[in-house]
């Protein structure tokens, strides 16, 4: 194997997620974001349409500016990258961060 290959054992998974709370992806639920990602050994992206930004940095997660009804895609990439797309998934998705959802989403 050459360098810069990747092994067969480095495994991509990915789900699209809404911003379903009231106030978005503000400073809290963000920092959620990041300390739940940062459990996990994968890397993890977050697209919000050409913007890409480390699942694992307050500051570029912040700079996603994800309001309520904002799609997502979450990306992550390593042996735990399911592990961490289904936490990462209820974190947002079920468990709003802990928030009240937005009108009409109760």
């Amino acid at each position: 194997m050459q360098a810069g290959e990747e092994t067969l054992d480095k495994l991509v998974s990915e789900a699209t997620v809404e911003i379903k709370n009231a106030d978005g992806l503000h400073m809290r639920p963000a920092m959620q974001f990041v300390d739940m990602a940062s459990q996990f050994e994968c890397d993890v992206t977050v697209s919000k349409d050409k913007t890409h930004a480390d699942g694992k940095s307050i500051m570029q997660m912040s700079m996603l500016a994800a309001t309520c009804g904002t799609r997502l895609k979450i990306m992550a990439e390593g042996s735990d990258a399911d592990k961490a797309i289904a936490a990462l998934r209820e974190l947002v998705e079920d468990r709003m961060f802990d928030e009240p959802a937005a009108e009409g989403d109760q």
